[in-house]
């Protein structure tokens, strides 16, 4: 069920990213970022993780990330539920529902809290993936997302076991009797760990393929998108995909955001290694030309910064017209300005960290 902003929902200081009729990328984003902390808060105080271990949690979840991939699962919930027809006619309906009991109406909208969970599932699993890769017995990093990694702000044994919580939680999320969500849907939930559990897995098989990587003097484009395909792509795979499923997605749909991922997560990459040699640290976040200092195999290593940002760009576009293929469902063919998942790509592209 989606319904339209309104000034009883602004007023309450909090709208919900799908009481949001998308106008901007930055208020949509806004709205997302916005539940995704809310609802990290909630999963907490549900959890009841001892300290330093609940300490060391708030603090890598709580930084200054991007939150692409919830992002992600928003967008891709946001634009194949606004092509639904059917939704339409019930959003039109709730609207004066909305403007008397905005709470009750949500927390019987079982679709949207379960791209919640989606959304905080995926960010569960990448952030404990940058705990553990931050590590010293991995890249042994200083600096994550603007402040000191968990090794460094806690010690190394409180950040592994942060690591492991964060991601047994992304798997217990999407089940979990926690307040404010509505109950969990068994029929999109088992859906959802359909997708999620492979893609998790392929995440970890594609870091070891990358740390194999280091010591080869010969890897070619085609070895370094097998290991991009699993170490980035398939969570940002995922996350397309989980948003599309909370939405009703039907089978071309979810093949289309499946092409459109696989596009995406590896333009994600290629991006990623052209910024860690044209942005400072400060800009980044994270240490700059840290790949050059580690010795990583990367698109600028092997193609150069001109021709990796050209290849970057292709993806991005190839990923941009995967999608637009199924959300053109008029008949003259053509995209709604104002798609959300279309202007997330657009946001990603334009991206300095």
């Amino acid at each position: 069920m989606t319904v339209s902003l309104t000034s009883s929902a602004i007023s309450s200081g909090f709208a919900p990213f799908n009481a949001v009729s998308f106008q901007s990328t930055e208020q949509f984003h806004g709205a997302v970022r916005a539940q995704l902390a809310k609802d990290i808060e909630v999963l907490f105080a549900y959890a009841k993780l001892p300290s330093p271990l609940v300490d060391a949690c708030r603090y890598v979840m709580t930084g200054q990330g991007k939150l692409v991939r919830p992002l992600m699962v928003a967008s891709a919930f946001a634009s194949i539920n606004s092509g639904d027809s059917e939704r339409k006619d019930e959003r039109n309906d709730d609207i004066d529902m909305l403007n008397s009991d905005l709470d009750s109406l949500l927390e019987n909208d079982s679709d949207y809290d379960m791209s919640r969970r989606a959304a905080l599932a995926v960010e569960l699993l990448h952030t404990y993936s940058l705990v553990h890769d931050d590590l010293p017995c991995m890249d042994d990093d200083e600096l994550r997302r603007g402040q000191p990694t968990a090794h460094i702000a806690f010690d190394e044994a409180t950040a592994l076991l942060a690591g492991d919580v964060l991601q047994t939680l992304a798997f217990e999320v999407l089940t979990a009797e926690m307040p404010t969500f509505a109950p969990f849907d068994a029929h999109i939930a088992s859906q959802l760990l359909a997708i999620f559990a492979p893609r998790a897995r392929r995440m970890v098989s594609g870091q070891m393929l990358d740390l194999n990587a280091e010591a080869s003097t010969d890897i070619v484009q085609n070895d370094l998108e097998a290991i991009h395909r699993d170490k980035t792509g398939a969570l940002i795979e995922a996350a397309m995909l989980m948003g599309g499923v909370c939405a009703g997605a039907t089978a071309p749909q979810r093949m289309a955001l499946q092409e459109c991922a696989q596009h995406i997560g590896l333009a994600f990459q290629v991006q990623d290694d052209v910024l860690d040699v044209t942005m400072t640290t400060d800009t980044l976040g994270k240490p700059a030309g840290s790949d050059e200092k580690l010795d990583k195999s990367t698109y600028v290593k092997l193609m150069g910064v001109d021709d990796a940002t050209s290849y970057a760009q292709s993806l991005f576009d190839d990923g941009r017209a995967a999608i637009s293929r199924e959300l053109s469902n008029n008949q003259d063919n053509t995209v709604k300005n104002n798609d959300a998942l279309l202007a997330l790509i657009e946001w990603l592209w334009s991206r300095k960290k």
